[in-house]
């Protein structure tokens, strides 16, 4: 197993074998992420736009894994939402396209604010809730499931840590499509 996974660290690091980007598509890129990453840290935590989209597969998560039983469709959420990103992203680092694998995984950690904002929620239940079932009942995902696993009263630091590995992932998302820049060594 550990062979097999040093051969895929390998295969990412061969930057040859990847499609080439322009430098200025880089640059374009760039230029998006950091003015998106400023957007994001000037909202604080709060709802950011792409979180309209993050909020539609997240609720089609509980339908899709609701079928799984209860338990499931409750984690289905926030399941389908992270692995929709992740997923594109695994077919892109397949293909070997540098810049659409560099936008899904930045996606993929910036659903992981998203996340955290909803997790910081679990005890004030302060955030609008939506719903596709009855709207008499409607439960908020992370309150139950905190309170099932017993740490309720720890969601705010929780939500500090996700909150943490989502920046560190969507900066090092950046950082590897920068490093498209440098010249390929010959």
């Amino acid at each position: 197993m550990r062979e097999y996974l040093d051969t895929i660290v390998e295969w990412s690091r061969a930057r040859e074998d990847w499609r080439p980007v322009s430098r200025w598509a880089v640059m374009a890129w760039l230029v998006f992420y950091v003015l998106f990453l400023i957007y994001a840290f000037a909202m604080h935590g709060g709802y950011l736009f792409i979180d309209s989209a993050n909020l539609v597969v997240h609720e089609g998560g509980h339908l899709l894994f609701g079928w799984f039983g209860p338990t499931l469709g409750l984690w289905g959420g926030t399941i389908l939402q992270w692995l929709v990103p992740l997923l594109l992203a695994a077919y892109f680092f397949h293909e070997r396209q540098p810049a659409a694998f560099a936008f899904c995984m930045f996606f993929f950690f910036e659903n992981w604010l998203y996340t955290a904002t909803y997790m910081a929620d679990a005890r004030a239940m302060v955030l609008p809730l939506v719903t596709t079932g009855d709207s008499d009942y409607v439960e908020h995902d992370w309150n139950t499931v905190f309170t099932s696993l017993g740490v309720l009263q720890y969601d705010t630091r929780i939500a500090a840590v996700i909150r943490l590995m989502g920046w560190c992932g969507m900066l090092a998302s950046v950082a590897w499509i920068a490093a498209r820049l440098r010249t390929p060594k010959t």
